[in-house]
């Protein structure tokens, strides 16, 4: 539909592709993942916690059952489902000074869920929890992980402010050992690597990046030494005679950007691609408004996995914009199959083509409805398919640019110049800082090792950099041939539904603690996946290039590998099950159920 509701012409179509090709173009850029920096040099200390100042303490050496590495969700779920399955003996290592993962590290002002909570927060039933608001923000949702730890007594079990070293199977043992910066030594029978995918801050690859003389932060590590306020919302007013930019527009940005321009004396929003923003509408939640009888989370996450993936059900539970989308290619494939039309591949690419035109269409639309500067209003619209980049819902980020204290810097899809000691070029001009916010995300798409920050050595001093080298080779994503009792927990090559990362995370973990607790039933020293069974896997995930990554009408992000061409090797690192995340939740259901644990051998 058009902005006054009338059907897009095939004309208007065809010149809708032609622009979203033609912004593509113009971002992409050779050096793919390479143009983001790792934290190094006057830049070292963002990888150091502001929240907590690290306790002295001995160095520990002991033998456990199980060794967690990090305490965010992946690592607190697997924990709760192990003390479940009643093994308890256990650690969880994690660099932050307490559990939470990427929402121990994200406290910038703003922050909260996109995904509603109700199906986000993982173990609310276990924890008898029930969020305040459709979307918590971020100390709450930190306290909810604070409190998974509380119930299933994890924190006791942790060792925090701790970097994992080395990871390395000894053999004669049947033992990994986990080395720390604290000088630890852990022998543990069973490893689970839950470091998520957003735990390492990067930097834009822009020169002069290191001469600013001004005061600069990233959004994971914010400081309210410096801008003044907190996490709770207070008003952050040391900037209220500062001149502060940002460079990034996307999730995070996106949330933090309203009360920067709340709070800032100036702020400048340097942007490369504009998000695609949709309503949020949070709200509050009333326990009185559902009914939450036993098992209702499952209930809720599967129907919400089920509607997004474009599947049918009987009523939306969550009804928000990841359900949107999915329903309105559903219900057109389902009208066009009425018609008489066969229902093909190319029917399902039709419906999703003309379904998303449309959804972009009053996305873009609704950008001239709320911001009143039509030269700003155009270069906030996204053009590209909704889901090239993480979809955005947000009430208040666009009328934050009505603001006078507000300007965005568009770059036309090249990015920043260069830095200087006073302040960032764009096309030639200057725009003179007093402090520099880099909203610039985590490392996605880098090598296993780099993104955890230690080494895996296996059998035969077999490094997982190298097993993974041609492409990440696995098991439901979470065993790994030649890496006995290691469990990887993730998304890859498992569900992959990347609108609801925790539902992943609780799954992986649920299949980890029934295996270990098999394992330790049967007196198994060793439980591995079979070559065979590992390559069966790895073959069905070659069939599943994802329907975003690599499309020709896709602005580049880290969806699609930057824009650049999917080579085996990175779809193996992204892609996940063929039948897809509905199908795959299903199936590890009854691979567990069956507790035959087909593919794996006990030893």
């Amino acid at each position: 539909m058009t902005a006054d509701g009338t059907p897009l012409t095939q004309e208007e179509r065809d010149a809708i592709h032609a622009r979203y090709r033609a912004e593509r173009d113009k971002r992409l850029r050779p050096d793919g993942n390479d143009q983001y920096l790792q934290p190094t040099g006057r830049f070292a200390g963002l990888l150091d916690d502001p929240w907590c100042e690290p306790a002295q303490r001995p160095a520990v050496e002991e033998e456990l059952d199980v060794v967690i590495i990090g305490a965010g969700f992946g690592g607190l779920a697997t924990g709760a489902r192990l003390v479940q399955a009643g093994v308890t003996d256990l650690r969880l290592v994690d660099s932050a000074g307490g559990v939470g993962g990427t929402w121990y590290w994200n406290r910038y002002p703003g922050a909260m869920c996109d995904t509603a909570a109700m199906v986000y927060l993982p173990l609310l039933e276990e924890t008898g929890y029930l969020p305040s608001m459709k979307y918590t923000s971020a100390p709450e949702i930190h306290a909810h992980a604070e409190r998974i730890a509380e119930t299933f007594g994890l924190s006791d079990r942790a060792l925090f402010s701790t970097r994992v070293t080395d990871l390395r199977w000894d053999e004669s043992a049947h033992r990994w050992i986990v080395t720390t910066d604290h000088g630890d030594e852990l022998r543990a029978r069973f490893v689970a690597m839950g470091t998520g995918p957003l735990n390492r801050p990067k930097l834009p690859g822009i020169p002069g990046i290191d001469e600013f003389a001004g005061h600069t932060f990233h959004t994971s590590r914010w400081d309210y030494d410096y801008t003044g306020g907190g996490p709770d919302g207070a008003p952050m007013d040391a900037l209220s005679e500062r001149r502060v930019g940002i460079i990034g527009t996307g999730a995070t940005a996106v949330q933090c950007i309203p009360v920067l321009a709340r709070d800032a004396g100036e702020l400048f929003v340097f942007q490369r691609t504009p998000s695609s923003i949709d309503v949020r509408a949070n709200r509050p939640l009333d326990a009185d408004e559902f009914d939450l009888g036993p098992g209702w989370q499952r209930d809720w996450l599967v129907n919400f996995a089920t509607l997004q993936t474009g599947q049918f059900a009987e009523v939306d539970l969550v009804q928000d914009g990841w359900t949107d989308i999915a329903q309105r290619i559903r219900d057109r494939v389902v009208a066009e199959v009425a018609a008489g039309n066969d229902f093909t591949p190319e029917l399902i690419a039709s419906a999703f083509a003309d379904s998303d035109d449309e959804k972009m269409e009053q996305i873009r639309s609704r950008v001239d409805s709320i911001v009143s500067d039509p030269q700003t209003a155009e270069a906030l619209k996204p053009w590209y398919r909704q889901l090239c980049k993480r979809p955005c819902f947000h009430d208040e980020y666009l009328d934050a640019y009505n603001r006078p204290n507000v300007h965005l810097v568009d770059t036309d899809g090249q990015g920043v110049e260069r830095i200087d000691t006073t302040g960032v070029w764009v096309a030639g001009d200057h725009y003179e800082l007093d402090c520099l916010i880099f909203a610039s995300g985590f490392e996605v798409g880098t090598e296993y090792s780099r993104r955890a920050g230690y080494e895996t050595v296996g059998r035969n001093g077999v490094t997982l950099t190298e097993r993974w080298s041609g492409g990440m080779q696995s098991l439901h994503g979470i065993h790994v041939h030649g890496f006995p009792n290691l469990f990887v927990v993730g998304m890859a090559q498992g569900a992959n539904l990347i609108s609801n990362v925790t539902h992943n995370l609780v799954e992986s973990a649920t299949t980890i603690a029934l295996v270990v607790r098999h394992a330790l039933e049967v007196g198994a020293e060793e439980v591995e996946v079979t070559p065979d069974a590992e390559r069966e896997w790895v073959r069905g995930i070659e069939q599943n290039p994802t329907a975003f990554t690599g499309n020709a009408e896709c602005t580049p992000g880290y969806y699609n590998n930057e824009g650049r061409p999917l080579g085996r090797e990175m779809l193996l690192n992204v892609a996940g099950y063929p039948g897809g995340p509905v199908a795959f939740f299903s199936y590890i259901d009854t691979w567990r159920r069956s507790g035959e644990y087909a593919g794996l051998e006990f030893r």
